[in-house]
């Protein structure tokens, strides 16, 4: 079997709408850029930090992380992470086979999922993976701030959606969750360095602009994405609410 060489890249911006400079937000005595560098180091060697902002780089130099300058166009993680893996190759000398994409707003990231998400490259046919979760009976399936997929026999997805799939027929809905095993999407993924190539290239999709889950468009374009099931839920944070929420509970971060 083909011995990869996995990398692990944390797309960082700044600019973002909901959360600027996020990625800067102390959590306890830490950082939550340096929160998700620590815990992806746990099942990889080799991470880097993608930014467009000068101050998150000098923050993840300063605890001794790797970093990488990035344009500030980028419309997807996935985009950032096409352009840090070239530089990240040129600086360091050092061939990477595939690009596991680390979302920077999960500072308590279970390393366990990542090691997840690395084996289903064990199957060489795998380009793309990503990480799912069952959605227990009484959870909010409607959220569409938590999007939905649907798999085949072989554990690829189907399809992306923000709505509940499949839709239940002769049922009431506050019963679909405990009928039906529905999967949340969990955003990890890993990329071969060749499809993410590609995929990067692609233009934006007709199911992806209708439902803004970039995923889509490969999907639309033939690609295949295996998805691993978790039954671990990551905690992210999104708004500067969502970091009070967290602040709340220092058993998270003790």
């Amino acid at each position: 079997m083909k011995q990869y060489q996995f990398a692990g890249i944390i797309p960082a911006r700044y600019a973002s709408s909901r959360f600027p400079g996020k990625p800067l937000a102390v959590i306890g005595d830490k950082t939550m850029v340096r929160r998700v560098f620590e815990q992806a180091s746990k099942s990889l060697d080799f991470i880097f930090v993608a930014t467009d902002d000068r101050r998150i780089h000098d923050e993840v130099i300063s605890f001794g992380g790797n970093s990488v300058m990035t344009s500030v166009n980028h419309y997807s993680g996935t985009d950032r992470c096409a352009e840090a893996v070239d530089k990240i190759m040129a600086q360091t000398g050092k061939a990477i086979d595939i690009v596991v994409n680390i979302q920077g707003d999960e500072p308590f990231l279970i390393p366990e999922q990542i090691d997840l998400v690395k084996s289903c490259f064990n199957d060489q046919e795998v380009e793309i993976a990503t990480l799912v979760r069952k959605i227990s009976p009484g959870e909010d399936i409607f959220n569409p701030n938590n999007p939905k997929v649907i798999l085949d026999h072989k554990k690829n997805a189907i399809y992306f959606s923000r709505s509940p799939l499949p839709f239940i027929r002769d049922l009431d809905k506050s019963e679909w969750s405990a009928k039906h095993v529905f999967f949340k999407h969990i955003g990890i993924y890993a990329y071969k360095i060749s499809t993410l190539k590609k995929i990067t290239k692609l233009p934006e999709s007709i199911l992806e602009k209708a439902e803004s889950l970039e995923q889509n468009r490969w999907i639309e374009n033939g690609y295949s994405i295996r998805a691993a099931i978790t039954d671990l839920e990551s905690v992210s944070i999104d708004t500067p609410e969502d970091l009070q929420r967290i602040l709340e509970h220092p058993e998270y971060f003790s």
